[in-house]
C-alpha cells in the first residue's frame, strides 16, 4: 500500500501522537502535533475512513474554503503525517479521540507505528488540575518499561483508573515491544477553555528534552506571555478568584520555591541545542 510506504526507510523516526477531546484540556497537546505539522510542512501519509470511528453528531463534519475558492465538506478523522526535521523524521498522529470502536482503531494505528520502526512513542495529553497559571506548567511523564525510564530519566507508571485513547494505545504499543513514553502537562481548571499556548510550550519543551532533537518555538513563546497577561487581566476583575489564585500559587510556591536543578539544566541544553541547529533550520 502506497500509505505503508511512506512510513518506511525514515531517518531515526520517532511517533509522537496526541488525541483531541478527553485527553487534551486547553487543547494544549494537539496543539503540539499543530505546531510541529505547520513548522515542519508535513506530509500526509494517510487518514483514517472517519465512518468506521466517528460519531458524526458528536464530532461533526465541517465546511471549509479550498485554497481554488471551493467549498468543500471536511471530515473529522485522525491523519498520520511525516514531519522532516534536520536530524531525523517525525511521524505525527493527531485527531479526535475515536467514538468508536477503539480496539480496531488502536491496532489500525499500531500496525502503521511498527511499520516505522521508531525509536520512540511519546503519547502526549494534557489535563486539567489546581495548577496556577502564572507558574511554570507542570508536566508528568512516565515510560513503558524501567529500561526506558532509566534511559530517558522519567518514571514507570502507577496511575489507576479511567484512560483514553493515549492510554489504550500506549498499552497497545508496550504489548508488541514498543518503547513508549507519555507526557502530560498541568492545565489550570479555572481557565479550561482552549487553546492554552502555555501548556502546549511546556508540552514541546519536554518532548524536545526527551527526542533530543531541537524543536523551534515559533512564537509560541510570545502567545504564552500574551495568554498569562489576558488571565492576570480576567482575574484581576473578580477578587474571589485572585484570591483562590493567590492561594495556588502559594501552595505551589512552598512545595517548589525555586527552580530546580534538573529543569535549569534542560533549559540550557535546549538552548545549546538549538543554537546548535544546521544551517537553514528555522530557529529563534
Amino acid at each position: 500500500m502506497a500509505e505503508v510506504k511512506r512510513l518506511k526507510n525514515l531517518r531515526r523516526p520517532a511517533v509522537v501522537v496526541a488525541f483531541g477531546g478527553w485527553n487534551d484540556a486547553g487543547d494544549a497537546a494537539s496543539g503540539v502535533i499543530d505546531h510541529l505539522a505547520a513548522l515542519t510542512s508535513a506530509r500526509l501519509a494517510f487518514a483514517l475512513d472517519p465512518d468506521d470511528y466517528y460519531d458524526f453528531q458528536v464530532n461533526r463534519p465541517s465546511y471549509t474554503i479550498t485554497s481554488g475558492g471551493e467549498r468543500t465538506v471536511q471530515w473529522p478523522t485522525t491523519e498520520v503525517l511525516v514531519a522532516p526535521l534536520p536530524q531525523r523524521d517525525l511521524v505525527l498522529i493527531g485527531g479526535p479521540e475515536p467514538n468508536f470502536h477503539w480496539r480496531g482503531f488502536a491496532s489500525a494505528l499500531v500496525s502503521a507505528i511498527r511499520t516505522v520502526k521508531p525509536e520512540i512513542v511519546v503519547m502526549l495529553g494534557a489535563m486539567l488540575t489546581d495548577s496556577p497559571h502564572s507558574r511554570p506548567v507542570p508536566v508528568n511523564g512516565t515510560a513503558s518499561t524501567q529500561a526506558l525510564a532509566d534511559q530517558v530519566g522519567l518514571e514507570m507508571s502507577s496511575y489507576e483508573g479511567p484512560t483514553g485513547m493515549v492510554g489504550v494505545l500506549a498499552s497497545d504499543c508496550a504489548v508488541v515491544g514498543l518503547p513508549t513514553a507519555s507526557l502530560w502537562a498541568s492545565v489550570p481548571h479555572y481557565v479550561a477553555e482552549p487553546p492554552n499556548p502555555k501548556a502546549t510550550l511546556a508540552l514541546l519543551d519536554r518532548l524536545e528534552d526527551l527526542l533530543d532533537t531541537p524543536l523551534d518555538p515559533g512564537d509560541l513563546p510570545e502567545q504564552a506571555a500574551s495568554w498569562e497577561n489576558q488571565v492576570n487581566d480576567l482575574a484581576s476583575e473578580d477578587s474571589e478568584i485572585s484570591a483562590y489564585i493567590s492561594a495556588l500559587e502559594e501552595r505551589r510556591d512552598e512545595n517548589q520555591p525555586e527552580p530546580q536543578g534538573d529543569a535549569i539544566a534542560a533549559e540550557i541544553q535546549r538552548y545549546l541545542r538549538r543554537r546548535n541547529q544546521p544551517p537553514g533550520h528555522p530557529s529563534r
